[in-house]
């Protein structure tokens, strides 16, 4: 009861330190990041990793988790593992953890929250982590877009399909682009420049190594051309971004979706269909000191928010207030947001330079 009670306070604000003071504050029993490291992003069908399975997307991050987390692998106390389109996942994760060294006293989960499943992953263990359940947590997120396709959702039961909302749930993704982007009225040239300068942001940090210390290279199986015999390949870098890409020169790509809304989300401007894989540790500050291990961040909270899934875009709109109020944070407070999920925010503070 009064660790209850020690966490209600810590995380209410009725402690000592709220808001601010508290996410800047160092407790003993923080939830700590001490790894995170993922694969190159690669894209789907034509990048490095368009032969690759997803169990051995999984396999190459286990192993790289078992020898560069500074941690014996059977003190991980649970393993989970977020993922999307993977069919048969907890069985995948399973073999592919223990082909990596992983003992079999370790346990494994599988999360799917559609395109936030790999951040669930993190809050699964933080949370597991934050109650005392377990000492050490480990947050795997995994997707092949290659080998498993986004084909939109799946053939309702007509006492389902009745419902107009729910009838919503079976569009594809491009539908609801579309439709955020007639009803919020966002322009086929502000998406362009937005994604323009996404690219030109992307290049330049790709050029001065910025994501050099988290990308660990993977080794994968690739066919060798006209034959279906896969070799050996190291794939060490993020392959989708188009160095020199212009406003001018995404404005004359072709709507991806005419047939929907205005017609304004192209392949130059939508997020690319990818494959990759990334993974993270977590344990109390307390434990890390103990370990000697780098903390490289501090996990404050997750806030998640259903909305309309004609228009599911917006989610982070509504989610990110939510974990504000839950940091105890005011908008001003943050210096940086980086939104690239849906309906779902996650608040860090990092010492990451």
């Amino acid at each position: 009861m009064q660790r209850v009670k020690q966490l209600a306070a810590h995380f209410t604000g009725t402690d000592s330190a709220s808001g601010l003071p508290l996410l800047e504050s160092k407790r003993p029993d923080d939830v700590v990041i001490t790894l995170a490291i993922r694969s190159p992003l690669c894209k789907a069908k034509k990048g490095g990793f368009k032969d690759t399975r997803t169990d051995e997307l999984m396999l190459e991050m286990f192993k790289h988790v078992v020898s560069r987390s500074g941690v014996e692998p059977g003190a991980i106390g649970d393993v989970c593992v977020g993922t999307v389109l993977t069919p048969d996942a907890a069985y995948y994760a399973r073999a592919a953890m223990l082909a990596a060294g992983i003992p079999d006293t370790v346990p494994v989960q599988i999360v799917n929250r559609f395109c936030s499943s790999g951040l669930m992953a993190v809050t699964t263990v933080a949370n597991q982590v934050r109650s005392g359940q377990i000492k050490i947590g480990l947050a795997i997120g995994v997707e092949s877009m290659s080998e498993n396709p986004d084909k939109g959702g799946p053939t309702f039961s007509e006492l389902i399909s009745c419902n107009a909302a729910s009838q919503d749930c079976q569009e594809r993704m491009g539908w609801t682009s579309e439709n955020v982007a007639a009803e919020f009225n966002i322009t086929r040239d502000e998406q362009d420049t937005f994604a323009a300068e996404s690219f030109k942001k992307a290049e330049e940090a790709q050029k001065r190594g910025y994501f050099a210390e988290e990308i660990v290279p993977f080794t994968v199986l690739r066919k060798n051309a006209g034959s279906d015999t896969r070799v050996p390949v190291v794939v060490e870098e993020d392959d989708g971004i188009r160095a020199g890409t212009t406003k001018e020169k995404l404005s004359k790509i072709k709507a991806a979706f005419p047939q929907w809304g205005n017609g304004t989300t192209t392949g130059g401007n939508a997020s690319q269909i990818t494959d990759g894989a990334a993974a993270i540790l977590v344990m109390t500050r307390a434990e890390a000191e103990k370990r000697g291990l780098p903390i490289l961040a501090k996990h404050i909270t997750t806030a998640v928010a259903g909305v309309p899934p004609r228009i599911m875009g917006v989610g982070p709109v509504y989610a990110i207030p939510l974990a504000l109020e839950n940091a105890g944070l005011q908008l001003c407070d943050v210096d940086l947001f980086e939104v690239g999920n849906l309906a779902h925010a996650w608040l860090i503070q990092g010492t990451i330079t």
